[in-house]
């Protein structure tokens, strides 16, 4: 027993002896070369990030088998938690995938000791191609998001294109009619109202605009809304683009139980950015004020309306403020 207790002392004497000296050199590099510094502790505090949130995963699914729990049926957190991996599983080309398959270079590259400043150094010059997003500094992640939304805007309009010339084809005039003054209103600068989303959902079931009815290049652009590859076979693309509409859908219901005000600002701004709008440079209350609109349309509408949702994420963002 002395033995045991007496090695324990000399470990817990290493351990504050390497956090110690740790702590120097952290203040040493701070004081000295504050640039370096800042990249070093976005390293930190990003392996700090991804062990909790694995560790976090874990508990989840832990609780999930001991409770018989459905993933539809968690809190809307651990939901959104799990949303990534779900996806990445099902289908190819989600966030989540690309963060791994970024994260496993970067991985073995810091195994070897002191191995962490080659991965600051591509911090430094290869921030958003080799990096994910927890090795991101504050100003880079709100600069990547911009980057990575103005790619997705660039099909937005390709979007709008595709309805109104699907609406041509619709075989009942007065909702043809609505259908095309709506994008219309849209593609002139002006954001529908959710009641006139709402009153064309039937629309959004059948052929022409059901998800399993869209023309390829509407499939396509829609695929690139949700930041999923368009260069797969349609049928493909519409079964990846139920997928991953169905599962906003339950998300939606989720933080609908959970209500908007408890979200914290970061939570607010993923949850818009998540379903189309770029929310890096709004307030709290224009993103409350979005997630509003959009959770009063998404709950009311049936699975067979998930070509609607879709959709809605380009019309609800495209001219918002």
């Amino acid at each position: 027993l002395s033995t045991k207790a007496g090695s324990r002392s000399v470990v817990a004497a290493l351990v504050a002896t390497a956090k110690r000296l740790n702590g120097r050199y952290e203040r040493f590099l701070e004081r000295t070369f504050p640039r370096f510094y800042v990249l070093y502790a976005t390293f930190t505090r990003g392996v700090q990030a991804l062990f909790l949130e694995v560790k976090e995963i874990r508990k989840i699914k832990s609780k999930m088998h001991q409770q018989r729990l459905s993933v539809h049926q968690l809190p809307y957190r651990d939901m959104e938690r799990l949303r990534q991996i779900l996806i990445s599983l099902s289908c190819f080309g989600s966030q989540f995938r690309r963060d791994v398959i970024k994260a496993i270079p970067v991985g073995v590259i810091a195994i070897p000791p002191f191995a962490n400043f080659l991965v600051i150094v591509l911090m430094y010059f290869f921030p958003r191609q080799l990096l994910i997003r927890y090795f991101w500094t504050p100003s880079q992640q709100v600069e990547f998001l911009d980057t990575y939304d103005a790619i997705r805007r660039d099909s937005y309009p390709q979007v709008v294109t595709n309805i109104a010339l699907a609406a041509r084809s619709l075989p009942e005039p007065q909702l043809q009619k609505r259908l095309q003054d709506l994008c219309g209103e849209v593609q002139r600068g002006s954001q529908p109202r959710v009641a006139e989303l709402y009153a064309v959902r039937s629309l959004f079931s059948g052929s022409p605009l059901g998800l399993n009815k869209l023309q390829a290049s509407h499939v396509k652009a829609l695929s690139q809304v949700l930041f999923l590859t368009p260069h797969l076979p349609a049928f493909l693309l519409r079964h990846r683009l139920r997928s991953h509409v169905l599962e906003i859908r339950h998300l939606d219901r989720a933080m609908l139980r959970l209500g908007l005000g408890q979200l914290s600002e970061e939570e607010l701004r993923a949850a818009c950015y998540l379903r189309g709008l770029n929310s890096t440079h709004l307030g709290m209350s224009e993103c409350r004020a979005w997630l509003e609109q959009w959770l009063g349309l998404s709950c009311k509408l049936q699975a067979s309306e998930a070509s609607l949702l879709a959709n809605s994420m380009v019309l609800l963002s495209l001219n918002y403020l």
